[in-house]
């Protein structure tokens, strides 16, 4: 894969929120076939998203695969989901952007990505750079970090 195939950054902000256009993509690609192992709209920021802004994950996916642009998808989710304050916004970036493993299940599952991300690429753990978040391991798989 390479890094124009990727979804865009969860550090991108669409309509205030980071992930937001990430998870836009992720529908986008999925759909072409581009991107079958990535999680997908019911696990992780994605899961977390859709509850946050209260919003039907298939309904959303309709509304993505009729071509519409990232202000269409913004105005369809105001119209029929939850608005975010100014502080709602702020709290989800700050979960998304400096999020990390908060139990012992979640750091095992984080250890085994990181090691993954370094055995596919040939090098040792402490080779690849510091990776403290759940956005640094998804930026550095994918090239960005």
């Amino acid at each position: 894969m390479t890094m124009s195939e990727y979804p865009r950054s969860p550090k991108i902000q669409v309509g205030g929120l980071c992930h937001l256009g990430r998870l836009f993509d992720k529908i986008r690609m999925r759909h072409r076939g581009l991107i079958q192992d990535y999680h997908y709209l019911t696990t992780g920021f994605d899961k977390y998203l859709l509850e946050t802004i209260q919003v039907n994950d298939e309904e959303l996916e309709k509304q993505v695969l009729k071509g519409r642009t990232d202000e269409e998808l913004l105005a369809w989710i105001n119209e029929n989901g939850k608005i975010l304050s100014e502080e709602e916004r702020a709290q989800w970036n700050t979960m998304v952007l400096t999020g990390k493993p908060q139990n012992e299940q979640a750091r095992q599952r984080f250890h085994g990505l990181v090691e993954a991300l370094a055995k596919s690429r040939e090098i040792s753990v402490a080779q690849l750079p510091e990776l403290l978040t759940w956005v640094d391991v998804i930026e550095c798989d994918e090239g960005r970090l």
